[in-house]
């Protein structure tokens, strides 16, 4: 089954802002640094510190979030949330993936990355969405 969960970037708190999501809303929170992953030697020096991805999760909700680490593109109001669109077969999520590509944007075609299958693009209407499916 394919899980919609919304995904927030932040510019350098990412972490500060998930703990206090979590403070006020519960769940637990995972974080990963940039510095901790397998993809660490992809990224310049200044994004190390950087959260590469943070999950909070509870029975009642999911928000997953990380710091941007798009140095060639800005982060401005409306990029900087996105819907995100993860779990399912491979097969769903390159069907969800090429229905919602039609008049879109395609900022990141989808292809295997380290954690699994990630693609991203603004579509028709300008919503950013974000795919991800593990290995």
């Amino acid at each position: 089954m394919t899980n919609l969960t919304p995904y927030l970037f932040f510019d350098g708190n990412c972490q500060q802002a998930m703990e206090f999501y979590q403070s006020c809303l519960g769940g637990e929170l995972t974080a990963l640094k940039v510095k901790d992953s397998p993809a660490a030697n992809s990224f310049p020096p200044a994004l190390q510190d950087k959260t590469l991805n943070a999950r909070l999760k509870s029975a009642a909700l999911e928000i997953s979030a990380s710091d941007w680490c798009a140095p060639g593109r800005t982060p401005v109001r409306g990029n900087t949330v996105c819907l995100y669109l993860s779990g399912g077969t491979m097969e769903e999520l390159k069907a969800l993936f090429a229905r919602l590509s039609e008049g879109a944007e395609v900022t990141d075609p989808l292809k295997e990355m380290f954690f699994g299958l990630y693609g991203a693009l603004n579509d028709k209407f300008g919503v950013r969405w974000m795919f991800q499916g593990n290995k």
